[in-house]
């Protein structure tokens, strides 16, 4: 079979402290039971940026902070759009 007739399925995850790896491992412990063709792969990320979370990100898009520091500029657009419904 040649790569090109091949299927891969993946999930990639990212991490950024211990804790996140301890939650993720579970899932994809689990995945692999429900799922095992699909493989989870782990990203850490960038130190710079190992404090951010979602919420956090999310909170400061509420009180209308500035958000385009800390995320891709076609990211923060698309937050910024949510936080405006």
């Amino acid at each position: 079979m040649t790569l090109s007739a091949r299927t891969m399925q993946m999930r990639s995850r990212g991490l950024r402290a211990i804790t996140d790896f301890e939650y993720e491992l579970q899932m994809a412990q689990t995945n692999r039971v429900i799922a095992p063709e699909i493989d989870t792969i782990f990203l850490t990320t960038n130190l710079k940026y190992s404090y951010l979370s979602s919420s956090i990100v999310k909170e400061i898009a509420e009180f209308y902070g500035d958000i385009a520091r800390i995320l891709h500029p076609m990211v923060a657009e698309q937050v910024r759009k949510n936080w405006m419904r």
